[in-house]
């Protein structure tokens, strides 16, 4: 590993010369793509250790449990050690030895690292939906939710925090609905149930405090060397949504809090995003949008995204033109939906004129790629055949008893196992309600210490008989008959038939005299 670049791989027959990722350029993010099996976690696996090597920070989740290797030496015992002895110096590789990396291990369940948390405020409405999988009526509730969370006050950190909120929402739904839209109960146990199929998968694991850092993410070790953050995601795979949502989540993270830095010598951070045809599946456009925002602008903060898949269909065209590192491995073109990718893969590169992409692309094996890497001014590489550089690091998972031993050795041991759950939503709503429950409580006590008298007094005051039409009148009424009376008659001698009357009977009076 050199202090500006990574070797990559190269060397050998038909192939032209050894391939470097350089530093400078390595935040303008790279794809990783290849047919299952032919070797793309292998690529992963070197460019962490060249990142760490170079000081760079990684963060990567192992869907496999291959990856875990990162944190343990190679050993000459290791049953490839032949093969890599020989790729090794078919390459040129002089240097290659067995070394390990500081890795530090993650697990969201809390079984295989430290716990891995995220407040439901810092998620936000917008990726929560997207979890839950709500339809457009129901994300617009989960925003009045979180509208309401910020006017009253009432902090939104864990799962019970949000359901409680919702009970309060749906029984308020007819007063927010003035001030807001249409607030349907129906939408809110809607949601509620979605949370409640989250919980039953393990994601309320996933909420709460103490809340990740970021800074965590983003430490060497005493060498200088970067650390390697693994996430453990062989059981978070079994839910797919929440695996792609917790990676955006962290992805836009790095994005709002990171300071911009402009170009620098090198990345601050290498993010890999594993399996991220995940991340777009049935994806709405606005959260597609958001992703192509954040490629495009998360390199000035210095952060490297890569994306590792089988296909680089599965990647959006607007994202796929931002990466510009990239590493192709063999893709099986069997149908003609899989020839039309692979062709549409090869026109991607910059050609070179010794050999056809696209056949490259058919023809590699494993270990071998089609590589292209930023040069000089940040313009793409002529792309070229490579034969892929063997880990230093260990091919393959590791013990649960070299996992504990790592994950107790961690400098963050300690830091995030024990949950802290403090006074939020759920505990200010329940006071709310037991203060009113305490009220009541007190106004019966009251009532019951007065005489019977005076309780018979109150309830009468608090007594409004209905009107009822065709009722006999009451004495109050008949007394108030004359009044009646009275005022028709007067009511009648104002207008014209009163008018002729008293001018009949004056008349009268005066022809009397």
């Amino acid at each position: 590993m050199e202090s500006e670049r990574i070797f990559v791989g190269g060397g050998g027959e038909n192939h032209a010369r050894p391939q470097h990722l350089l530093l400078k350029y390595a935040n303008r993010h790279g794809l990783i793509a290849g047919a299952t099996g032919t070797g793309k976690t292998v690529t992963l696996q070197i460019l962490a250790e060249g990142f760490s090597a170079a000081g760079v920070p990684v963060f990567l989740a192992d869907v496999k449990g291959d990856l875990a290797g990162l944190a343990v030496s190679g050993s000459a015992d290791f049953r490839l050690h032949d093969a890599f002895a020989k790729r090794a110096a078919t390459i040129g590789l002089a240097d290659y030895r067995y070394e390990s990396f500081p890795a530090v291990f993650w697990d969201i369940f809390g079984k295989q690292g430290h716990p891995l948390r995220t407040t439901v405020a810092e998620m936000g409405p917008l990726l929560l939906a997207r979890l839950l999988e709500l339809t457009e009526a129901q994300e617009g509730v989960l925003n009045i939710a979180f509208r309401v969370s910020d006017e009253q006050g009432l902090p939104l950190l864990d799962l019970k925090d949000l359901q409680s909120l919702l009970v309060w929402v749906g029984q308020n739904a007819k007063e927010l609905s003035l001030r807001y839209g249409n607030v349907s109960t129906a939408s809110v146990g809607a949601i509620q149930r979605a949370l409640m199929v989250l919980e039953n998968q393990g994601g309320a694991l996933l909420f709460g405090e103490p809340a990740l850092e970021l800074a965590d993410l983003m430490r060497t070790d005493a060498d200088g060397r970067g650390r390697i953050n693994i996430l453990a995601a062989d059981r978070l795979m079994r839910a797919p949504r929440l695996y792609a949502t917790f990676l955006l989540w962290l992805l836009s993270e790095l994005f709002e809090e990171l300071p911009e830095v402009g170009d620098p010598d090198k990345p601050r951070l290498v993010f890999f995003f594993d399996e991220a045809h995940l991340l777009f599946d049935d994806a709405p456009r606005a959260l597609v949008d958001k992703v192509e925002q954040v490629a495009r602008l998360i390199r000035s903060k210095g952060v490297g995204v890569y994306f590792v898949t089988q296909n680089p269909d599965d990647v959006p065209e607007d994202i796929l033109g931002q990466l510009g590192n990239r590493v192709q491995h063999a893709l099986r073109a069997f149908t003609a939906r899989d020839q039309k990718a692979l062709k549409r893969a090869a026109q991607t590169y910059r050609a070179n004129p010794r050999f056809s992409t696209e056949q490259a692309i058919r023809e590699v094996g494993v270990g071998e790629a089609v590589t292209s890497f930023l040069e000089a001014k940040g313009a793409p590489g002529v792309v070229e055949r490579t034969l892929i550089r063997p880990p230093s690091s260990r091919l393959g998972p590791i013990t649960p008893a070299e996992r504990r031993a790592l994950v107790a050795a961690s400098p963050l041991a300690g830091k995030y196992e024990t949950p802290i759950d403090r006074d939020s939503a759920f505990e200010r709503l329940k006071a709310r309600a037991e203060a009113a429950a305490r009220a009541a409580e007190e106004a019966e006590r009251e009532e019951a210490r007065l005489d019977e008298p005076a309780r018979e007094l109150r309830r009468a005051r608090r007594y409004r008989p209905p009107r009822r039409r065709g009722a006999k009148a009451s004495r109050g009424e008949t007394a108030s008959l004359g009044e009646a009376l009275g005022r028709a008659v007067i009511k009648e001698l104002k207008g014209a038939t009163g008018r002729r009357i008293l001018r009949g009977i004056l008349g009268n009076l005066f022809r009397a005299r």
